[in-house]
């Protein structure tokens, strides 16, 4: 197995690597919340912007362009920078733009924010996963990432719900001001709390002792995981993306409503996934195989998702909404583990990279998936073919992990 090639942290940064991954997960809380919020407004904003579902679907997905376009330089900048600073920069930006998004009047200006608020989060997953990579031992590091990916589910939840009442009590304007500038005081405590963003020495940087990009690309891991992360990724974007719409229009759900079931799914997904991480860290620390006991998770997770698909079969609201929340908490399981499992497989001086890597595939999904939806919306005028879809690409991941995410595919 692939051994991380950075120096255990000094006793003080050990002291509040804790309370920095609690800012690491608020901070990708509040990303979230600047991605969702988008979902909830386009209903209610002005009709001169001349919005269909198929429009719709490219607006959503627009983010996604520059996010995904920008996630390994992304990697390179944290693997050579450490996290602080780049993360600052580009926390004050997409909180800004954020806010921006209030005052636009026309398709290619909303296009246009959308655009800059991708390019300003890029940087969140790479360095979050190059902090923890370099702080947290195999045994914690599942807990570690389970509680920070928790942010990544918590923030829709949160999101879903601030968007819905902030547009029903003041207007979709003010909801992008209050959400985009007062997130700005995060940036205290980070400032303040954060020393070391993880960083190569540059004793670590001379030695060599560095994964090339030809060993990162040329392993199947790479590969197999690039891809079960697209298939990850498609459904929880559809989730994001359109599940406020499809209650309304399909179940006729009102826009609190459909932010409330939003909520629950993706706050019992997060539940569920730092327990998945802690379970798999205790079954590790007692001598199991780290690649076996993350896969299990990370399979079992894909397959419970597959229920979503029972929504394409059935007119019945409660069973439809049932399986929403049964399917997206399920695969839980796999939010932490599937994301250890690859800084298991991969040495620690390509951890940015290969999140960067990772993190496009999921980008990719993040563009996929509301543009496919909305397309298939406008020409069927059913979510019966996008419920399908996500069943293909659930199986596609299953297939990933066991075929090629493997230990003996790991680069060295």
């Amino acid at each position: 197995m692939a051994k991380p090639a950075i120096a255990v942290p000094a006793a003080r940064e050990r002291s509040v690597r804790w309370p920095v991954v609690g800012l690491l997960t608020v901070g990708v809380i509040i990303a979230y919340v600047d991605r969702i919020n988008l979902s909830f407004a386009l209903p209610v904003m002005p009709k001169t912007l001349g919005l269909n579902p198929q429009l719709s679907g490219i607006a959503l997905s627009t983010f996604f362009w520059t996010y995904a376009a920008l996630q390994v330089p992304a990697g390179w900048v944290v693997d050579r920078f450490g996290v602080k600073w780049p993360y600052t920069i580009a926390f004050l930006f997409w909180s800004v733009i954020s806010a921006a998004t209030a005052g636009i009047s026309s398709f290619s200006g909303l296009l246009t924010v959308r655009l800059l608020l991708g390019a300003g989060e890029s940087v969140v997953t790479p360095a979050s996963m190059r902090y923890i990579g370099s702080h947290f031992a195999e045994k914690e590091r599942g807990f570690a990432i389970g509680v920070y990916m928790s942010g990544t589910k918590y923030g829709p939840a949160i999101g879903a719900w601030l968007a819905a009442y902030l547009i029903r009590d003041y207007g979709w304007q003010w909801m992008f001001l209050l959400l985009g500038l007062g997130c700005l005081l995060w940036l205290i405590p980070w400032v303040v709390l954060v020393r070391d963003g993880g960083a190569p020495s540059a004793a670590s940087r001379a030695s060599g002792n560095s994964l090339s990009w030809g060993a990162i690309l040329a392993s199947p891991v790479t590969w197999g995981t690039f891809l079960a992360t697209f298939c990850y990724m498609y459904f929880v974007y559809f989730c994001m993306t359109w599940m406020p719409i499809y209650f309304k229009n399909r179940h006729g759900l009102s826009l609190t409503g459909s932010g409330w079931f939003t909520f629950m799914s993706f706050g019992g997904m997060a539940t569920i996934a730092i327990a998945a991480g802690f379970a798999a860290d205790r079954l590790i620390s007692r001598g199991s195989n780290a690649v076996t006991v993350r896969k299990a998770f990370t399979i079992v997770g894909f397959i419970l998702a597959f229920s979503e698909v029972m929504g394409a079969f059935t007119s019945s609201i409660p069973v439809t909404l049932f399986f929403a929340v049964f399917s997206l908490s399920g695969l839980g399981l796999a939010t932490a583990n599937y994301w250890a499992l690859t800084q298991t497989l991969m040495p620690g001086s390509a951890i940015g990279r290969v999140a960067g890597i990772q993190n496009t595939a999921a980008s990719l999904a993040g563009i996929a998936a509301p543009w496919l939806t909305g397309w298939m919306v406008q020409k069927t005028g059913r979510f019966d073919a996008p419920l399908m879809t996500i069943g293909f690409f659930l199986a596609v991941g299953i297939g990933c992990y066991v075929f090629l995410v493997r230990e003996k595919y790991a680069p060295r």
